[in-house]
Parts: C-alpha cells; sequence; structure tokens
C-alpha cells in the first residue's frame, strides 16, 4: 500500500531521516530497501542493526514514539498515486476480487485511509476493499483469518498474501511451498493471484507465496535492486489489465 497506492513513502523516510539527523545519522536507500513492508517494530530492529551505536543515543521505544507523533500529523494527508483511482474502480466495476496487504499497522492503516481528513477520492477507493484488509499487527490483535492459528509472519515471508487471498474466499492454503504440504489445486489457485508491489521484501513474499508480481519501484529503490527479474513498471499508470487476463480499460 505504501509507495504504491499513497505516497506515504515519503513520509517514512521525510520523518525517519528528521529523527535520525539529530545524532547524525541517516536512513539510506540501501537501509530502506530492506525494511520496507515490514511490521513497525521488527523494521526499527532491522534498522538499528544497520546503524551500529544509535542505540546508546536513541532507543528504538522513543524512536518509534517520536516517529507516531510525527507521522500521525501527515498520514490523512497523503494522496492518490497516480493511475491507482482508474485501476481500483476498473477492476472493482468488473467484480475482481481484490484485498489491501499491508504491513502496515492497523491504526496507522486508517489514519491514512478513512481519517475525515483524507480526501474524497482516497476515501472512495479504499471503501471499494471494504473489510478485505490485512495489516501487519492483525495476528497481535486478533484480527484476521489465521487469527486463532497461526501468526502472520511478515515481508519476505509470504503469509501475508496467502493469507489476504483467504480473505477474498481463494483455496491457496497456508503452507509455504517447500517447507509444507501445497497441493497442486493449491499451487494453481496461487498461480491466478496478482500481486502489486513496490517494495524488495514484498516481492520476494509474492514469489515465494507462488503468485504473479508487479513491481512499481521507486527509482531510488531502483538504483539499489537494479537486477529483480520480475515484471516492473515505473507507475500504475502504465500497467494493461489485459497483459493479465483481466478486462481492458474502456478506450
Amino acid at each position: 500500500m505504501d509507495g504504491l497506492l499513497i505516497d506515504s513513502e515519503r513520509v517514512y523516510s521525510e520523518v525517519t531521516n528528521s529523527i535520525l539527523a539529530r545524532y547524525g545519522r541517516e536512513m539510506t536507500w540501501e537501509i530502506k530497501a530492506q525494511l520496507m513492508g515490514k511490521p513497525e517494530r521488527v523494521g526499527a530492529e532491522l534498522m538499528w542493526s544497520l546503524l551500529p551505536g544509535i542505540e546508546n543515543d536513541l532507543s528504538i521505544d522513543d524512536y518509534l514514539s517520536e516517529r507516531r507523533r510525527l507521522q500521525d500529523l501527515q498520514w490523512p494527508l497523503t494522496k492518490l498515486l497516480p493511475g491507482v483511482y482508474k485501476l481500483v474502480k476498473h477492476l472493482h466495476a468488473h467484480n475482481i476480487p481484490m484485498a489491501v496487504a499491508t504491513g502496515s499497522i492497523r491504526r496507522n492503516f486508517e489514519l491514512k485511509t478513512i481519517d475525515p481528513r483524507c480526501d474524497e477520492d482516497k476515501l472512495e477507493i479504499f471503501k471499494l476493499f471494504g473489510d478485505k484488509v490485512v495489516c501487519g499487527d492483525d495476528s497481535q490483535t486478533g484480527r484476521g483469518p489465521w487469527t486463532n492459528e497461526r501468526t502472520v509472519r511478515g515481508k519476505p515471508a509470504p503469509d501475508i498474501f496467502l493469507s489476504a487471498a483467504e480473505m477474498i474466499e481463494r483455496p491457496v492454503g497456508r503452507e509455504e511451498d517447500g517447507l509444507g504440504e501445497v497441493t497442486e489445486q493449491q499451487k494453481v489457485e496461487r498461480s491466478r493471484g496478482l500481486v502489486f508491489e513496490d517494495g524488495i521484501p514484498g516481492v520476494q513474499a509474492a514469489l515465494r507465496a507462488g503468485m504473479q508480481v508487479v513491481w512499481v519501484p521507486d527509482p531510488n529503490l531502483l538504483a539499489v535492486e537494479p537486477s529483480l527479474d520480475v515484471a516492473r513498471i515505473p507507475s500504475i499508470e502504465q500497467f494493461r489489465p489485459e497483459d493479465y487476463g483481466l478486462p481492458p480499460y474502456d478506450s
């Protein structure tokens, strides 16, 4: 969702670096590439491991508290990215099952998508997903189809996409291929799924889920990892539904 449907990755970068700059540190794109799509605390812990000594100046808890305070002011003001309104409306009009699978925690997701300060286009688009949303902390808060059986691991594990597919009633199973029993029928069903991703961990998660993936990377991320061997477009505006067996846009 972040950096794919809405321009919120900009907020993550600006806020994080405004905090780290106080201690002479920076979240470079080489670091950010490893964090995208991960649950909040998992991402912070990974970043701390990549910034040796930062723990002597700033605790993860204090960082997350300050980051939330600053981000909360900006989340509702984020905008849909180009092409998103047209694509989601088109898929919904043709009754194509859709879900949002995001590493964002639920409270942040709601601030970004349903807060009264959000613009009308964004409110309209996210209403079309209904309750078909998997967030990064759903397992911890008792939400989602896997709640009572197992924890949904963060990307690059495939869980969030398998869980989202189950939410839209696709019989994909819950095991990772090669690590558990996955039937041939489940493999076929997974291969019919199409994931849009902007982050590298998310692309890896989609591939591990056995699904098709379209990568829509930020140019800065592409400079860090130019050789990821998946379908790639510069913007959702360039997506052609008919290339993936979906109804084409009306001319």
